[in-house]
């Protein structure tokens, strides 16, 4: 094996890497956690974190 040949499979795994995170991090599966995970710098403010699920709520009513 040459350095071109560990190169090219390095490319490679790294492809299938970034591939796989970007399908993880758009996945339908993951919106919940990601919804979740919005409201966390509110977690002091229930105010905030009432505005901020009414947001949520309406944006999801029109889809």
């Amino acid at each position: 094996m040459d350095i071109g040949t560990i190169r090219g499979l390095g490319t490679v795994v790294v492809m299938v890497a970034f591939i796989g995170l970007a399908l993880w991090a758009f996945s339908a599966r993951r919106n919940k956690d990601f919804d979740e995970a919005t409201l966390l710098p509110f977690a002091d403010d229930p105010d905030a974190i009432k505005h901020v699920a009414q947001e949520q709520a309406s944006r999801s009513n029109k889809e």
